[in-house]
Parts: structure tokens; C-alpha cells; sequence
């Protein structure tokens, strides 16, 4: 099976909830939109308090080159628009918006219908992405028509498409493959119009057999379009990892997939964009695993965009003895500071970890094992780094290339030390970047 080749490690896998299909989570009685929920400048707001906007309708237009739209998730009345704490408590502007019905914008298809013939071309299908607020939905939200405006000078060989799914208990990915194969693979039909690639690969981690099978059958309806299996190994849905693994290429540091001729995207990103091309739905949604070892009613949600996060933890339920409560996986999650938030694109998951499993160990002196190095897939020095963080020492960390860290915390997971190498390694990366900034 194909992989990487340099580090990764084997965490728990801890798919608890992979047996439950996707559910709709019910439309709350109010929702906050975050105008910037994507990487880059946050869109700017194109509605006024007392304002009646239907589901769909553009609440935030991208006026930057790196930003995304964002439309209404609800109908309704905009009750404010002020900045609102996010889940980590930092404050952005946002839409507040009072549920009234659930009508939704002209000119977009609401019906379940398969529609499988794409009448749009290139640009249009590229246009339509970034004006249906498109963005990665395998954590980082970069604005995906932007990965499309490909320079004259480059040509994508490969367009390749992440169903790794590698991080712990997340599984509306795996949902997604049994549930909605079919809308995915137009999707991908479509990316493959917009980015001129001859071929499309699939990459689905070997844990997931069955999604391997249904996924292979629907793809032979489709040209252009291949399964590959791949080794369980974390972190295999990374980028550059994934591009290594599919296509034997190698990623230069500080440098874009498109240097070595491939397009990313996670599959629920295919799933958006089949949305979009075919139905000219707007991502209004987000797709999210609630799990945890001591979570008795696991689920994976359809959520609108803008519901309280405290709503869908209580209509779970959450454990006594809840420790912490994590946005995402395990390894690249973030915790959870502020349970009065939103929900945003990409928030693919909220973990609930015990109080047991939350506590971090005695931290130790570093014994120079050589596991965080060998662990590491970006083959960097992770505990030299550590050490050049705490000593506020930028330049060696620059130096070292803690830049072309992808933050995946392989590193920390086998430390017999218990030190918090990814921690300080991000505080390093932040103040090194703002060092090279100012130096240009």
C-alpha cells in the first residue's frame, strides 16, 4: 500500500461513531455568522440590522484576494452585527441573524435529486466556487477557487482528493463516502474541468475497507477518476504527505502543491463544490463527528452554520467527568475555551476527552531519544526546536525550518518526556513568522 515515506506514527483510532449515518441537526431559533471563517481577510458584511435575508443569500462579500463569501445558513431578520467571541475567545465580527421559517434564496436547487451532467465550463465552474463561498473543509478553509486560478506558466497533472480521514475519532468523511459517493464524485468531475488534470486519485486510508469498496464501484461510472488505497499511518491526509504517497512527488519547503503539479482537496470539499457547480448551494453547513470515549450518543451531524455549540454538546449530552472539549481531532484540534460559540465551515468535530484522558503528565527533562525526530514527517528536529522557542531564539529557529512544520504533533504524541513540543513549537513558529515579516 502506498504511504509516505519519512516519519508518521500509529495513534488509537478510536472511530466510534463510524456506524452512524449522517443526521440533520435541527435549525436553532437564532444564528451567529462569523464573517471570517477562512483563512485570509474576513469578508465584508452586505447587510444592516432589521435586514429579512433567506438561506443562501450573500451576508459577506470576499473583496480580498485570499478571502471567501459567506452566506446566510438561516432565513430571518439580522439582529446585530458586532464582534462576537469565537470557540478559542478571540473576538471577529459577526452576523446575528433571528430564525423566521426556513425560506430559502431564488435560483438555488433544494431537491435531493442526483444531478449528474455538468453544463458549466472552467471559469464558470471556478467563478461559481468563489461565489458559493467554497473553502477546504479538511481543516485549514483556504478559499478553494484561489487553488484553481492556476498561473500560465504551471499544469496539474494530478487533482487529489483527501479521504484519508487519519485524525482519531473523526468520521463524517467516512459517512460522507458510503452516503454520498455519487454527489462526490460529480464534485470531483467538476474540479477536474476547473483544474484541466487528466486524472483524479482518491486516497482512502486502508482502515476504511468498505467506503474503499462502494467508493471503487461508483468510481468505475466515472472516467478519470481512481481509488487508492493507503497505508493507515497518520498524519497521511497532510498535503504534502498525501502527495507523496499518491504521486511519488516531493513538496520543495515554502513552496505550493502546484510546483510539483497536483491540486488538494478533502472529499467533503467535493461534496461542497458538487453542491455549488450543481445546485448553486452556498456552503451553509457544516458536517460534524460528537464523540468521545465516555459520550454515549455518538453521533455525525449536518449542522447549519451560525448553531450554538453548547446546543449540539446538550443534545448529545456531556459526560460528568468531561475534561476537555477539542475542535477537531485529537492531534491538530484546538481546545475549546468559549462553549457559548458558533459553529464555522470546517468544524469537522467536537471531541469530548475525560478528565483522565485530558490531564497532561509530569513533564521531564528532554533524554535526546530521537523519537520526535523520528516521528516527525516533515523530517525537522522537533526537539531543537522546542528549545529554541522557549530561548526566544528566532533565528535558529528559522534556521531549523520550524516554518515547514505542518503542526500535526506526531512529535508530541510519543514523548516519553511529556513535553509540550508541539505547544512551543507553534509559539516559536507565530513569533518567527512575525520576524520574517517585518524583515521584508
Amino acid at each position: 500500500m502506498k504511504t509516505f515515506k519519512i516519519g508518521g506514527i500509529h495513534p488509537e483510532e478510536n472511530k466510534l461513531a463510524k456506524a452512524n449515518p449522517v443526521e440533520l441537526f435541527p435549525i436553532p431559533k437564532q444564528v451567529t455568522v462569523f464573517l471570517t471563517q477562512h483563512l485570509g481577510a474576513p469578508s465584508v458584511p452586505q447587510v444592516q440590522k432589521g435586514d429579512k435575508v433567506k438561506v443562501g443569500q450573500l451576508i459577506g462579500k470576499a473583496e480580498a484576494f485570499i478571502c471567501a463569501n459567506v452566506h446566510s445558513p438561516v432565513s430571518g431578520t439580522v439582529a446585530k452585527i458586532e464582534p462576537v467571541a469565537d470557540f478559542l475567545g478571540y473576538k471577529k465580527d459577526a452576523v446575528v441573524i433571528d430564525v423566521e421559517g426556513d425560506e430559502w434564496a431564488e435560483g438555488i436547487d433544494t431537491s435531493t435529486e442526483l444531478k449528474k451532467d455538468i453544463t458549466l465550463n472552467k471559469q464558470e465552474i471556478i467563478d461559481r466556487m468563489k461565489a458559493c463561498g467554497i473553502v477546504g473543509l479538511g481543516g485549514a478553509c483556504f478559499p478553494t477557487h484561489v487553488k484553481y486560478m492556476v498561473p500560465p506558466d504551471k499544469k496539474v497533472d494530478y487533482l487529489l482528493i483527501n479521504a484519508a480521514e487519519c485524525e482519531p475519532y473523526i468520521t463524517v468523511d467516512y459517512r460522507m463516502m458510503l452516503e454520498r459517493a455519487d454527489e462526490v464524485m460529480v464534485g470531483i468531475e467538476a474540479m477536474l474541468i476547473a483544474s484541466g488534470a487528466p486524472v483524479a486519485l482518491i486516497g482512502v486510508e486502508a482502515n476504511k475497507p468498505d467506503a474503499i469498496a462502494h467508493l471503487t464501484k461508483v468510481a468505475a461510472n466515472y472516467k478519470n477518476i481512481q481509488v487508492v488505497e493507503l497505508k493507515t499511518k497518520y498524519p497521511q491526509g497532510a498535503e504534502k504527505q498525501l502527495i507523496k504517497a499518491l504521486t511519488n512527488r516531493n513538496v520543495p519547503n515554502g513552496k505550493l502543491p502546484i510546483e510539483v503539479g497536483c491540486i488538494v482537496n478533502n472529499i467533503a470539499t467535493a461534496f461542497a463544490i458538487y453542491e455549488a457547480v450543481q445546485k448553486n448551494k452556498p456552503i451553509i453547513e457544516t458536517f460534524t463527528t460528537v464523540s468521545g470515549k465516555a459520550v454515549e450518543n455518538l453521533k455525525n451531524y449536518r449542522v447549519r452554520i451560525g448553531t450554538c455549540i453548547n446546543d449540539i454538546l446538550n443534545a448529545v449530552g456531556i459526560p460528568e467527568d468531561t475534561g476537555k472539549i477539542i475542535s477537531g481531532g485529537p492531534m491538530m484540534g484546538k481546545a475549546i475555551s468559549n462553549l457559548t460559540a458558533f459553529t464555522v465551515k470546517g468544524m469537522s468535530s467536537l471531541l469530548l476527552m475525560t478528565e483522565k484522558e485530558s490531564k497532561r503528565g509530569e513533564v521531564y527533562e528532554c533524554l535526546r531519544c530521537g523519537k520526535c525526530v523520528h516521528a516527525c514527517p516533515m523530517g525537522l528536529e522537533p526537539y531543537m526546536l522546542h528549545a529554541f522557542s522557549e530561548l526566544q531564539r528566532y533565528e535558529d529557529c528559522e534556521k531549523y525550518g520550524i516554518m515547514n512544520c505542518i503542526e500535526c504533533g506526531s512529535c508530541s504524541f510519543g514523548c516519553p518526556s511529556n513535553r509540550p513540543i508541539l505547544d512551543m513549537i507553534r509559539v516559536g513558529k507565530n513569533k518567527t513568522g512575525a520576524m520574517i515579516r517585518a524583515r521584508k
